[in-house]
């Protein structure tokens, strides 16, 4: 039998028992402490801070144990877990962030707050926290409702802003609870290593799940849906006072989207005018440490934006499988992978470096390349390398302007990652700058309107391979445009004749004549 399943088993049992009067309370039943056992009420209204708290003191001090949520609303301020301790949260328990700052922990001081932003550098001021912990589970099929929460903090704003925060953690499983309203972060986890995450739902206006500085990662079977922000997001601050990887992760068998909070919950899935749905996967925006060995794959993304793979505080990127994704209706850029140089980071660390990175499998339908088509930019004298897409298929909106075609793209090299800041691109598929070894094979970009702009755009692009190109084309409209270029090589691709340079200055493939 699972874990998980013997657990729920022994919770029922200890409900049963506790309310027919045949166990009277957690020190006749051992594993199992009831938090009505401690004088939670749950109805909604007091506030069971110091019940709840002391349950876990309780379970501490014999050595580990669950914490057992019945069904109930459960009003609360920070709770704060313990090694060896499982939460286990019944079908109909709610636990319910209290408003105002009464029962919560204040911000402690930060290890470290220089180059990320504040809800980063603080887990205190939490309703669910702890640290330097081991063996910790939070499970059933109850809520967390992050009622009192607000979206965002800064210094000298010392309100609660996270649903569960664990910072320098082992052995952590999530499991089969739902977040609704979940704050800034639903869950923040921050150098939490051999961490599990399965089977969630989260509702939330910002972050679904941040993962910070963590190792050995499985994040699987959950559905995240985060209208103002990411629904899945890697970082590798410098929160932790030092550089630390975020590495050997894999997110499989997720469903992101961003719906109006809530509408996932309810089944109405109501959306908002067409820019405002997020909630995609993202590596960044911090980046000090790195990001290494990850796997993506098994997703999909409704309404929401695309991937985004940002290294741009001096951390490496590398070694990222992604595979088996579909997309529809993403309001930005499908595909975003950026290298830059905005360094929030300590005089010590340099521009970083992106390579290695390997996308396969991946449909996308009715994507707005009016804000940004799919973009793939390192920059000047810090490429991107060894890129390799296979068996990708575009479906962008289209409408793009003939005079769209000759705008001319910033750097950027300073900059937030964002592909907004790119805005309508001239290319209207592919706009591809300051890479090295890249390939390409059975690709298809196609409009579902009229589109004026070049398909595919190589900028500064060194040993790129193109196999099977099946690229939509517009009279008199290039389906590519080369630009300093060095060692291009096209074979087998619609209305582009095979092709192999050396190197190019400007030069225009596959243009229909009048």
């Amino acid at each position: 039998m699972k874990r998980f399943e013997l657990i729920r088993m022994i919770c029922l049992m200890a409900f049963l028992s506790t309310t027919s009067g045949v166990l009277a309370g957690p020190a006749t039943h051992g594993l199992f402490y009831n938090v009505k056992d401690y004088a939670a009420k749950g109805d909604g209204v007091t506030r069971d801070t110091k019940a709840i708290n002391a349950c876990i003191e309780a379970v501490s001090a014999a050595g580990g144990g669950t914490v057992y949520f019945p069904a109930g609303k459960y009003l609360t301020g920070s709770i704060h877990l313990k090694s060896d301790l499982t939460l286990y949260l019944d079908q109909g328990a709610v636990i319910i962030a209290a408003e105002g700052m009464e029962d919560y922990d204040l911000p402690e001081p930060a290890i470290n707050d220089l180059y990320q932003d504040y809800g980063h550098s603080h887990f205190h001021n939490s309703l669910i926290w702890g640290e330097h912990l081991q063996n910790v589970t939070i499970m059933g099929n109850g809520m967390i409702w992050g009622k009192g929460l607000v979206r965002r903090g800064h210094k000298g704003n010392n309100f609660p802003n996270k649903s569960i925060a664990l910072l320098s953690c082992k052995n952590v499983i999530i499991r089969d609870i739902t977040i609704y309203h979940g704050g800034w972060f639903a869950i923040l986890a921050t150098g939490v290593d051999n961490l599990t995450i399965d089977n969630l739902r989260i509702d939330t206006q910002r972050d679904g799940i941040d993962l910070d500085c963590c190792q050995q990662v499985r994040v699987s079977n959950c559905t995240v849906n985060c209208p103002g922000d990411d629904a899945i997001c890697l970082k590798s601050s410098f929160a932790l006072g030092y550089t630390r990887a975020t590495r050997d992760v894999v997110i499989t068998n997720c469903q992101l989207s961003g719906y109006n909070e809530g509408s996932l919950l309810d089944g109405t899935y109501g959306r908002t005018d067409a820019e405002s749905g997020s909630g995609r996967i993202k590596f960044g925006t911090e980046s000090n440490g790195g990001f290494q060995n990850i796997a993506i794959t098994n997703c999909i993304f409704d309404y929401s934006q695309g991937l985004a793979l940002e290294t741009v505080d001096g951390a490496i990127l590398e070694d990222i499988t992604i595979s088996n994704i579909t997309m529809r209706d993403i309001v930005n850029a499908p595909i975003f992978i950026r290298l830059g140089a905005r360094l929030r980071a300590p005089d010590s660390l340099v521009t970083g470096k992106c390579r290695r990175i390997l996308i396969s499998e991946l449909n996308v339908f009715n994507a707005n390349n009016d804000s940004a088509g799919a973009i793939i930019s390192g920059i000047p004298g810090h490429e991107i390398e060894d890129l390799e897409m296979h068996n990708v298929h575009l479906y962008f909106k289209g409408g793009g302007a003939r005079e769209m075609a000759d705008k001319k793209v910033p750097e950027f090299e300073k900059d937030s990652p964002d592909p907004k800041n790119f805005g309508a691109l001239p290319a209207a598929g592919f706009f591809i700058r300051h890479v090295k070894n890249l390939r390409m094979s059975d690709v298809t970009i196609k409009f579902l309107e009229a589109e004026y702009r070049p398909p595919v755009i190589l900028d500064r692009v060194e040993n790129a391979r193109f196999r099977i190109l099946r690229v939509q084309g517009t009279a008199d409209i290039p389906r590519m445009v080369l630009e300093n270029t060095v060692d291009i090589d096209i074979r087998d691709s619609d209305g582009i004749k095979d092709l192999q340079t050396g190197k190019t200055g400007y030069q225009i493939l596959g243009q229909k004549k009048n």
